[in-house]
């Protein structure tokens, strides 16, 4: 199975975010991938503190859900579309999967927010399996994928042979500047995205911006631990790779013996 994980730059308004979004829709179907990702809260983009976003309507965030499922079944091509979402509770970090016959499949909302996050959104209240093309898959967003590995155990356990995971460690401010994955100086993400993908043996797919300072690449974990593809820092584009679903065994989670922890 082919996936495509997009590293764009940051959105400066929704329209901005439409038109990236199309552009690597359409290169991920030329390049024949099954599904494709983007980081976390695309639509309409990350709430950094230097980066000024839009806040727009439950209308104009439907309208934009709308013209995704549009293009994924026009490009035939599954869709992992985190965005912002207006519910009766509150507003919700969330990424919607939809098919590549353009039919919204469902949704994982980010459960463990950030500290940092309980002013911006609130938290979700359960954990999805998703299945494209036969391979079942989870999601994890951002901050509870790097700190709170029993995200990703679940997804193991439940049969995920991936688990994608929506983030933002980037900025265009502040920042180290990276050049090589996985260095011993690097922050600590690249060998959280490790962990996740060994401890589980499963694939762990970590979807970042692309930004002039950088803690973490766009990058494709195998379920040895392995760094099997990422896009290199800076660089705008969409990374794409193959998996094989068989060797994501997730041996070490059906490992799990839950009863110790109760």
């Amino acid at each position: 199975m082919k996936i495509a994980l997009a590293s764009p730059g940051f959105p400066v308004s929704v329209s901005d975010g439409l038109l990236k979004m199309e552009k690597m829709m359409e290169e991920a179907a030329e390049g024949q991938a099954a599904i494709l990702c983007f980081p976390e809260s695309f639509i309409p983009g990350y709430p950094l503190p230097e980066h000024v976003v839009e806040k727009p309507s439950a209308t104009e965030l439907q309208n934009v859900l709308e013209q995704a499922c549009l293009w994924a079944a026009r490009f035939r091509i599954a869709l992992i579309l985190p965005m912002d979402w207006h519910t009766e509770k509150g507003l919700l970090n969330l990424a919607f999967v939809i098919s590549a016959e353009g039919k919204v499949l469902g949704y994982q909302a980010k459960n463990q927010l950030d500290p940092s996050e309980d002013r911006i959104w609130i938290p979700g209240e359960k954990r999805e399996i998703f299945e494209v093309d036969q391979v079942k898959f989870g999601i994890t967003i951002c901050h509870e994928g790097f700190r709170y590995p029993e995200s990703v155990r679940w997804a193991a356990m439940q049969g995920a042979a991936i688990v994608f995971h929506p983030q933002c460690t980037a900025s265009n401010a502040l920042g180290p500047q990276l050049h090589e994955w996985g260095h011993s100086e690097n922050p600590y993400y690249e060998k959280a995205m490790m962990m996740r993908a060994l401890e589980n043996t499963i694939y762990f797919a970590s979807v970042n911006y692309t930004a002039r300072f950088q803690d973490s690449a766009t990058s494709l974990i195998d379920p040895e631990g392995r760094c099997q593809a990422y896009q290199p820092y800076g660089k705008e584009g969409v990374l794409m790779t193959e998996i094989d679903p068989a060797n994501a065994t997730g041996l070490l989670a059906r490992r799990f013996n839950a009863q110790l922890y109760q």
